[in-house]
């Protein structure tokens, strides 16, 4: 009886979102159908084998009137020379001493003209649809703000899991954060110029994109705009993800608030139910309760299958979802116990 309650305990969790997307589905999608001047930044620091992909995903946006500017931060390879060696008088290139990706953006900023600035990053290739998308987005002067989807390149196991993840990530954002986004994340952002500069520009922080975000929504409403698509390139190496993790997850210690899922209460009561994640399904396999077993994989697929025929996901990457949601809850839970350790250490 104790496995069955656990069981709907992770049911009704899961559920609650899958519900809530559903719902979210069949919601009034609010645009307006207007064309502001767009400047597209571009941050970049040694990334001389990626950034001619990124410019020209940028530079073949379904959009009447934008400018492209990539800031080199004073990479130490080839990055200024290959960028430069694209000929487009929509695309400007410029040079700045290396200071960091908020700063790279506020030089950037600095000599846009666009009233609409759009954000994403060198290793990340925008669907050609993505400006017009997110633009359509700012339907009233209260919207300041637009965050796109993200979704990661790449077949390998650690790839596809990055993947799957920001597809569920996708799906909560439609759940609960269609109209109140906790996060415009930096590889598809756009803001309205004019409440950049009320703020100073974009926030110096390790996670600039966070704290812009919570910045902005101090004066408006950022929402979010998923049929705006990115595509990025993510680590495949496990100890480069636990950096990569760790920095953001301790960035975003600093900066709670904003949003549901960028609260204490959603954190720790994600993290009880990751701890049931991990534990049940082994649980179940030991002691025989197939039944169960096949219980929890069915419904984890139905859960995720639905988003990914929307979302235009890989079908493969569904049936794969409840392991590879055994390994997030692993990877995640470790990830936020140290985070908390470090948090409670710094205030002794």
């Amino acid at each position: 009886m104790l496995l069955e309650l656990v069981l709907a305990v992770i049911f009704l969790w899961d559920g609650y979102f899958f519900l809530n997307y559903i719902i979210s589905l069949f919601r009034n999608y609010r645009t307006k159908e207007w064309t502001p001047k767009v400047s597209l930044l571009i941050p970049a620091y040694n990334e001389g084998e990626r950034v001619l992909k990124s410019i020209k995903a940028a530079l073949g946006q379904d959009y009447p009137d934008f400018e492209v500017i990539v800031v080199d931060d004073g990479s130490e390879d080839n990055t200024f020379e290959v960028a430069n060696s694209v000929k487009d008088p929509m695309l400007r290139v410029y040079r700045n001493e290396h200071s960091g990706k908020a700063r790279a953006l506020n030089f950037g900023l600095s000599k846009a003209s666009g009233e609409i600035i759009v954000t994403t990053d060198a290793d990340s290739e925008l669907d050609e649809n993505a400006l017009k998308e997110l633009v359509r987005r700012f339907y009233s002067n209260e919207v300041l703000g637009v965050g796109g989807q993200v979704r990661v390149m790449g077949s390998s196991f650690l790839e596809r899991a990055q993947d799957i993840e920001h597809l569920r990530i996708a799906m909560f954002r439609r759940a609960k954060e269609l109209e109140d986004l906790s996060l415009a994340p930096g590889p598809i952002a756009a803001f309205r110029r004019e409440a950049l500069e009320r703020i100073g520009g974009f926030v110096e922080d390790i996670v600039e994109d966070y704290a812009t975000t919570k910045a902005i929504k101090k004066l408006g409403k950022v929402v979010y705009a998923p049929r705006a698509r990115v595509y990025t390139e993510m680590h495949n190496t496990l100890s480069k993800l636990w950096r990569q993790r760790k920095r953001w997850f301790l960035g975003d210690l600093k900066n709670l608030g904003g949003g549901f899922t960028k609260d204490w209460a959603f954190l720790l009561l994600g993290d009880f139910v990751a701890l049931l994640d991990i534990l049940v399904p082994p649980l179940l396999l030991a002691l025989g309760r197939w039944e169960l077993f096949l219980l929890w994989y069915g419904f984890e697929v139905i859960t995720m299958l639905v988003p990914t025929v929307v979302e235009e996901g890989s079908l493969l990457n569904a049936l794969l979802f409840p392991f590879i949601v055994w390994f997030w809850a692993l990877f995640y839970l470790m990830l936020h116990v140290y985070g908390y350790v470090r948090l409670l250490l710094s205030r002794l």
